[in-house]
């Protein structure tokens, strides 16, 4: 059985850091990501990570140059370091995984869904 275990959500002021982990049980992913869903608002495609790295990094643009998406491929587990969090980063955040060469940022491309973790940001 498949599970995707997010952990390290929280509460943090604006312009403080989190850092975000999610381990994979019961299969090894080519891709591995995150998404968020804010309340009101539709999920969003926030990283996603091809197991070979490198290139084959995608980021949105809303935290392009904040957040870093990593993986360490022997533990299947992918890491989200967020820098500088702003209010509108405050959201639910999902653990996402696919197999594939491409890294995809829609939301109907991935299979696989964590139960996602909550990030509050206050000011």
């Amino acid at each position: 059985q498949v599970q995707l275990v997010e952990s390290g959500g929280g509460l943090v002021q604006i312009g403080g850091s989190l850092r975000l982990s999610c381990q994979a049980s019961g299969s090894t992913f080519d891709i591995m990501g995150w998404f968020r869903q804010a309340p009101g608002r539709d999920r969003e495609f926030v990283a996603a990570i091809h197991k070979n790295g490198g290139p084959t990094i995608v980021y949105s643009d809303s935290v392009k140059g904040r957040f870093a998406i990593t993986r360490d491929n022997a533990k299947v587990t992918v890491y989200l370091q967020m820098n500088s969090l702003k209010s509108e980063d405050a959201a639910v955040y999902y653990c996402v995984a696919r197999q594939g060469v491409r890294v995809k940022t829609s939301r109907s491309d991935y299979g696989y869904w964590g139960q996602g973790t909550q990030v509050t940001v206050s000011s």
